[in-house]
């Protein structure tokens, strides 16, 4: 079974900020790994990161493999641990 990202207490997939931003995901490892993914984690991510867009990845889930220099890819488990932190 897959969650949702309702069922994680995360409302949006993706966050976006208004202005344009280039991802700079360097660091975001240390701080962020086996957090717990929330909207307040995300918004903290997203503004550290400078990206313009926050993509939540569910566990188990297929992406595509298209750059954008603006976004900021955050997986995690099913324990709704961060596990993965990538610009894509």
């Amino acid at each position: 079974m897959t969650n949702t990202a309702s069922e994680t207490g995360i409302a949006e997939r993706e966050l976006v900020r208004g202005d344009q931003g280039t991802c700079n995901a360097r660091g975001l490892e240390d701080a962020f790994l086996a957090k717990y993914a929330t909207q307040e984690i995300g918004a903290e991510l997203l503004k550290q990161s400078g990206a313009r867009t926050l993509q939540w990845i569910p566990p188990r889930t297929q992406v595509t493999m298209d750059f954008r220099q603006d976004r900021l890819r955050v997986g995690y488990d099913d324990m709704k641990e961060i596990n993965r932190i990538v610009c894509q």
